[in-house]
C-alpha cells in the first residue's frame, strides 16, 4: 500500500482515465458531428471516480472568438449523454461513469502569460 491506497487500484483506475481521455477526444472531434462544436478542443485529463460513478473531463477550447469558446464548450456539455453512449460502445468495462465536462484555461492562460514575458522583455532591450 502507498499512502492508504492499494497499487493496483491506483494503476487501474490511471490506465481507465488514459483511455477514457483518449476514446472522448475520438469522440469529440470524429463522431460527435455537432455544428455547434466550432472551436478546436483539447482533452487535458480524465478524473475518474474509484467506483466509477463519474468522471471529470478538462477540456481546453481555443477560440480567438469567445462566443465561439463558450457555444463549443456548452454543445459538448449538453451532449455529455451521447458522449457516453459512444464511450460505451468502445471500452470494455461494466460501468461507464457519468461525465461532467470542466472548463481549463490553464492553457490560454500560459499563452497569455507567455505574451506578456516577451512584451516586458522587448521593453527592457531597448
Amino acid at each position: 500500500m502507498i499512502n492508504g491506497k492499494s497499487k493496483g487500484k491506483t494503476n487501474r483506475i490511471d490506465k481507465i482515465n488514459s483511455e477514457f481521455q483518449r476514446e472522448i477526444y475520438d469522440i469529440i472531434s470524429r463522431k460527435l458531428k455537432n455544428p455547434l462544436v466550432t472551436a478546436m478542443v483539447s482533452v487535458l485529463k480524465v478524473d475518474t471516480a474509484k467506483d466509477l460513478s463519474n468522471a471529470k473531463v478538462y477540456l481546453s477550447v481555443y477560440s480567438k472568438d469567445e462566443e465561439k469558446r463558450k457555444t463549443t464548450f456548452n454543445a459538448i456539455k449538453g451532449d455529455a449523454g451521447r458522449i457516453r453512449h459512444e464511450l460505451a460502445k468502445v471500452e470494455t468495462i461494466r460501468k461507464v461513469p457519468e461525465l461532467r465536462f470542466i472548463l481549463d484555461d490553464s492553457i490560454e492562460y500560459g499563452d497569455k502569460m507567455d505574451k506578456l514575458f516577451i512584451a516586458i522583455n522587448k521593453g527592457e532591450n531597448k
